[in-house]
């Protein structure tokens, strides 16, 4: 973990840096080689994916062009370029479900 992804989470409070860090976790376990790095104030993966926390939930984006607009419709947001998904609980993150959206923005989308 570069040093400042670890100094993100280390300022972040709870539930946001439990979300964060299984978000992270989810996606570097799904993606070994996958580069890690901080990106205008937050944690992004090869400008495909991003971690952010706010008041009072976690965003995870995701990059969309590339996909057809039914797969746009698997995201949250309305954004052409990047949608996300929000988790206000560690419990809501479903993990099979942020894989195959992961996977399908690796497959099919084109980074920023």
């Amino acid at each position: 973990m570069s040093t400042e992804v670890k100094k993100y989470l280390e300022n972040l409070k709870s539930p946001q840096r439990e979300i964060v860090q299984r978000l992270r976790d989810i996606t570097l376990k799904t993606f070994p080689e996958i580069k890690e790095k901080l990106w205008m104030g937050v944690p992004w993966y090869e400008e495909r994916f991003y971690i952010v926390a706010l008041r009072d939930h976690v965003n995870l984006g995701f990059a969309v062009k590339g996909l057809t607009e039914q797969e746009k419709t698997l995201f949250q947001g309305k954004g052409q370029m990047m949608r996300h998904l929000k988790f206000y609980s560690l419990d809501e993150v479903d993990e099979a479900m942020v894989v195959k959206l992961l996977r399908l923005v690796a497959e099919k989308g084109v980074g920023c």
